[in-house]
This record gives structure tokens, C-alpha cells and sequence, in this order.
């Protein structure tokens, strides 16, 4: 059974006290200024930050975060400048890595979990990293005190997602549509069956993504769930040259449809 940690903790007395939770997406790197982005995010309202470590092979990704990754990567980024910037970051709710395995990897299992607690991270979310193969990773997180969350898709059958919910930590997060990420005209049927199964089956709080470019999709995704990330319509606007400011105003716009309900 997965420990309670700091987000876990920070996310359930949010959902509890009747807010739908907002989990918008930076690329680390992506610009000079991105860690003004991450502040932006916390000063509209967002319950917590996913802040993507980019890979060059981002299997998960969409073109829009394949394109973000390869520019930040073009510009220089790296893990370890990534984790020194947010060492500086005071955003004041939860920040969740998005990598991939063979990063993490590289770096080491327990150098990567304790140097990412040691920057201010809670949570990390490792998308090419089976179920059934968490246990050697598992152990360096959980001494940590960092969250492993899991994904689960729509075509999850339910023993499966019961022992995905049971594992994971922080939150769950339900992948609204099959394929990679990207920006949707409208979201799939799937993805309300998907927040309505989850909820049957953990008290951890839901959350959906993949697919949501508006705030009526950030609504309608919602209803059944307990909030949203938004990651490809944030770093579309980014690529087309979106500051700070303009990227924390579309977030306060999300934050006020999920708010009006």
C-alpha cells in the first residue's frame, strides 16, 4: 500500500474541501525565463505543477511536447540544470516531475529521488515504466519521500486498474484518450468512462489528461473526476512565444471554469 507523502496530503485537502484540481505542464527549459512560468502557474491558481524533463526519445509524447522537449534540449537544458533552477522555486504548492526511466536511469535511482526531494520535488511520473516493474525503482523513491504516480488508460481492465490505484501515490493519473498527448477538438467518451471507474475504485484523487486544449474540456473532464492537467495547449502558446504572464492568464482562465460549476 503506498505511504502518504506530501502531495498526496496537499492534493486530498484541496479535493476535500470541494475544489476540482488544476495541474497545468512546463517543459524545464524551455526559455530562460521558464521558471517564471512555474510562479505564473501558482499565482493563477494551479494545485500543483508538473514540470516535464525532456528525453530525446519521449515515446509518451505528442508532437507539441516532442517539439518543446527538442527546443529545450536545443537550448541547452539538462537534468541537473533543471533540478538547480527549481532548487530556487518557491511556488508554494506540490511540483511532480514527467521523465522518462532511462533518464532517471542514467542518473541513478537513489541520486535522481534524493536530488529531486532535495529541489523542492514531490512526485514523479514515469510513463514508459511498467506496473510490474517498479520495484527496483520503488524503494530509492519511497526513501525519498517521493511519490511514483501511476497512469491508467481507458483500456485498463479493472484487476489491473484496482492494483494501479492500490500502487500508486500522489494521485492517479487517467489518460483521457489512447495515443500520445496533444491538443483535441473534444474530448473522447472514454475519458468520462475512465474518471468514473477510477473513482469507483480509489479514494486517491483522479486526475485526467491528455487532450485538454480548453477550459470547457477541463470542465467536462472534470465532472467525474477530481481535476485536469493541461500540458499541450500551455506549451503550444509557449512555442509561439507566450510569456509568463500570457501563460499564467490562460491558467486563471482555467482555474475560473473549473471554479463556476
Amino acid at each position: 500500500m503506498a505511504e502518504v507523502g506530501e502531495l498526496e496530503t496537499h492534493l486530498r485537502e484541496r479535493r476535500d474541501a470541494g475544489r476540482k484540481l488544476l495541474v497545468p505542464y512546463v517543459t524545464g527549459g524551455l526559455g530562460k525565463d521558464w521558471t517564471e512560468v512555474v510562479r505564473a502557474f501558482a499565482d493563477a491558481g494551479a494545485d500543483a505543477i508538473e514540470v516535464g524533463i525532456p528525453f530525446s526519445d519521449p515515446v509518451m509524447d505528442g508532437p507539441t511536447i516532442q517539439e518543446a522537449s527538442e527546443a529545450a534540449l536545443e537550448q541547452g537544458t539538462n537534468l541537473g540544470a533543471i533540478l538547480s533552477a527549481l532548487r530556487d522555486i518557491d511556488a508554494g504548492v506540490p511540483l511532480v516531475v514527467m521523465t522518462y526511466v532511462n533518464l532517471v536511469f542514467h542518473a541513478g535511482y537513489q541520486r535522481f529521488a534524493s536530488e529531486a526531494v532535495a529541489a523542492g520535488v514531490s512526485g514523479v511520473i514515469l510513463p514508459d515504466l511498467p506496473m510490474e516493474e517498479v520495484g527496483e525503482w520503488e524503494p530509492f523513491a519511497l526513501d525519498a519521500g517521493l511519490a511514483t504516480v501511476q497512469l491508467a488508460s481507458p483500456l485498463t481492465p479493472d484487476d489491473r486498474l484496482a492494483r494501479l490505484c492500490q500502487r500508486s501515490q500522489g494521485f492517479v493519473y487517467g489518460v483521457n484518450l489512447l495515443g500520445v498527448t496533444g491538443e483535441r477538438t473534444e474530448l473522447a467518451d472514454s475519458s468520462t468512462v475512465l474518471a468514473k471507474r477510477l473513482k469507483a475504485t480509489t479514494d486517491l484523487p483522479v486526475i485526467m489528461g491528455f487532450g485538454i486544449a480548453t477550459p470547457e474540456h477541463a470542465r467536462t473532464a472534470a465532472a467525474h473526476a477530481d481535476g485536469v492537467v493541461v500540458a499541450s495547449a500551455l506549451m503550444r502558446m509557449r512555442l509561439d512565444g507566450a510569456s509568463p504572464e500570457d501563460l499564467g492568464a490562460v491558467v486563471a482562465g482555467f482555474r475560473a471554469a473549473l471554479d463556476d460549476r
